[in-house]
């Protein structure tokens, strides 16, 4: 059974999508089965990976033509890692899609057909707190929160944490959140420190990872790769989204879920 995280956030511009694309790699990277599914009416996994709008079909050919699921994912060059991207959506049309994954139980449907395949399944959610998000919500087991380390963001986190609180009261009870995400971090700078002050110091479920602004996302995303996935030398970006998956999965497993961690080790003998 599958691990199901929805990654959203209140307001653009928080890194969202590049949290669950370099989340999702990680996690596969240590040999976890991972789906990444993008319900974001933007398509914001596939132009993250430079495909066009064009390119892959999805969600959308599941909403219209009952498309087949399985025929939709796709497998990567990276062994345990599968997309399930959104498809292919007129802009025009984008009103419609919403309306549909909000009003029916497609996303949670989507899901349950194909969660015994994998151990995780990370959602890439539309920016904002709308229907698409809270139908997300409704059919996830946990919840993270990227929060881009600026005033703005910080002002906004409450109304997020009301949303996963209502939706978890009425909505889903199974959902958890796993905890709030600093990102695009710059602690040299004063406004970015003194936001990340207030954070430490008056919000609860902030993770100990936290992502900083550096232009190698910027350069990961012109060529349409995950950092890790860049030539040279490893970037020290790639290695802070290792230690994220590995915060995740220790929270994951003391909150009950399936890690596979307790019982997949076997024994072995140093000498």
């Amino acid at each position: 059974m599958a691990n199901i995280i929805s990654v959203i956030s209140s307001k653009g511009g928080s890194g969202k999508t590049t949290v669950a694309l370099n989340l999702a790699v990680a996690l596969a990277e240590k040999g976890n089965n991972t789906l990444l599914v993008d319900i974001d009416p933007l398509g914001a996994i596939g132009l993250s990976l430079a495909k066009s709008d064009t390119e892959w079909s999805g969600v959308a050919e599941y909403i219209v033509e009952k498309y087949p699921i399985e025929d939709a994912i796709i497998k990567t060059k990276l062994p345990f890692l599968s997309i399930l991207p959104r498809g292919r959506l007129d802009p025009l049309d984008i009103g419609l899609y919403e309306e549909v994954l909000s009003s029916t139980k497609i996303v949670q449907d989507i899901l349950s057909s194909v969660e015994d395949r994998f151990r995780y399944i990370i959602l890439d959610t539309p920016s904002g707190l709308g229907m698409v998000t809270r139908s997300a919500l409704s059919a996830s087991h946990f919840t993270l929160v990227p929060l881009q380390a600026e005033p703005l963001s910080l002002r906004c986190i409450d109304q997020t944490l009301r949303v996963i609180k209502h939706v978890k009261e009425h909505e889903n009870t199974h959902l958890q959140l796993l905890g709030i995400l600093a990102t695009m971090v710059q602690l040299h700078q004063d406004t970015s420190f003194q936001v990340m002050k207030s954070i430490w110091g008056s919000l609860t479920g902030v993770l100990e990872t936290y992502i900083p602004r550096a232009d190698v996302f910027s350069i990961a995303s012109e060529k349409g790769l995950p950092v890790a996935f860049l030539g040279g030398k490893y970037p020290p970006e790639a290695l802070r989204f290792e230690l994220l998956a590995t915060e995740i999965e220790n929270i994951i497993q003391e909150l009950g879920g399936t890690t596979g961690e307790a019982d997949g080790r076997q024994q072995r003998e140093l000498i």
